[in-house]
């Protein structure tokens, strides 16, 4: 591999002479600098980034720590972190950390030592004073999410207008018993679409009282779906906190016997691509997922490059819903808590 030494012996210059030009730092004339670059381009070398970043340059590399890797959201997310890392030419790096506070302080501080530019943290459970810590000084972008103890540049949905919006659109087919399968009480998105649910049964005249919490996983959705057939009230709808939510919410209906949208409505929130080819199809609401990806690693990147000073800024999306084939008017008598066996 050819080093700086090798440019500045054949160059006949300094090895400090190389680094500045190579750099374009410190005083040189433009004619060694033209001479030392073009006996680094014909010997081939390449900078290495890592010693770069070692006397405070930038290292090229930037860093996305999710919370579960295998959640269909995240792929679509990481696209849109990865379209603008490649326009800045610059390396990302994927961490998963399923909300493991100890194994994300770690990977976070072995992201610091090998001297990443900065990192984008996704909504998840981790929060405190051990993570706000750890990233202290880093360039970083929160992503549907708050970190205590942390002022840092922020994006996300407006996600209560959102739940607001698809309990309206139950709430106007005729529904008025409308339960809520909830994330988790512990993640900021969870408790901003369980508040856009309550908005819209008030504003309606109906007491928000029946939800049931899941974990915003399949296994969740189903659980609380089973729970609430065994319960004391009847229900005609279902808002799910997102998709994989509803997935388990279906999942438990047709278990049971029943019939979606016929017997019950379910309506999800994220507008995942794999949504449209459930039977039924689910009525959704749709965040920019790729826009989000796009618009984290934008504000990441002026941060890093110095574009962007001052006040973090925060960055709010809207959504949108998606009507489909698993939301349509009530039955004629209500789902009946307690009396449906599964099979």
């Amino acid at each position: 591999m050819v080093t700086v030494y090798d440019v500045a012996t054949t160059a006949g210059v300094s090895i400090a002479t190389v680094s500045r030009a190579l750099n374009d730092r410190g005083r040189i004339s433009a004619a060694t600098r033209a001479h030392v670059l073009e006996v680094a381009g014909q010997l081939g070398y390449q900078p290495n980034d890592l010693a770069r970043g070692l006397v405070g340059m930038s290292t090229k590399t930037i860093a996305l720590l999710l919370p579960d890797i295998a959640n269909p959201y995240f792929p679509e997310l990481v696209k849109g972190v990865q379209t603008v890392a490649d326009e800045y030419g610059h390396l990302l790096l994927l961490c998963h950390d399923a909300d493991d506070e100890k194994k994300a302080l770690a990977d976070i501080a072995t992201l610091r030592r090998k001297q990443v530019d900065g990192i984008m943290l996704p909504s998840g459970t981790l929060s405190g004073s051990r993570l706000a810590a750890a990233v202290e000084g880093l360039p970083l972008v929160l992503l549907d999410r708050t970190v205590r103890g942390v002022s840092a540049a922020h994006i996300s949905v407006d996600n209560r207008a959102g739940a607001r919006n698809a309990v309206r659109h139950l709430l106007d087919l005729g529904h008025q018993r409308i339960a809520h399968v909830s994330g988790p009480a512990g993640i900021i998105s969870a408790r901003q679409r369980k508040a856009g649910w309550a908005d819209a049964l008030r504003e309606a005249g109906h007491e928000p009282t029946l939800v049931e919490t899941g974990n915003f996983l399949e296994d969740g959705g189903y659980a609380a779906a089973r729970t609430l057939l065994a319960g004391n009230t009847d229900f005609t709808a279902v808002f799910a906190a997102n998709d994989l939510t509803a997935i388990g919410v279906l999942a438990a209906f047709a278990d049971a016997g029943l019939r979606v949208p016929r017997d019950v409505s379910v309506v999800g929130f994220d507008g995942l691509q794999l949504t449209s080819y459930l039977t039924p199809k689910l009525t959704t609401v749709a965040q920019p997922i790729g826009d989000i990806g796009r618009a984290a690693a934008t504000l990441l990147l002026q941060q890093i490059s110095g574009e962007l000073t001052g006040t973090p800024r925060s960055v709010i999306l809207p959504t949108h819903l998606l009507v489909r084939d698993s939301s349509g008017p009530p039955p004629r008598r209500p789902v009946t808590s307690g009396k449906k066996a599964f099979r």
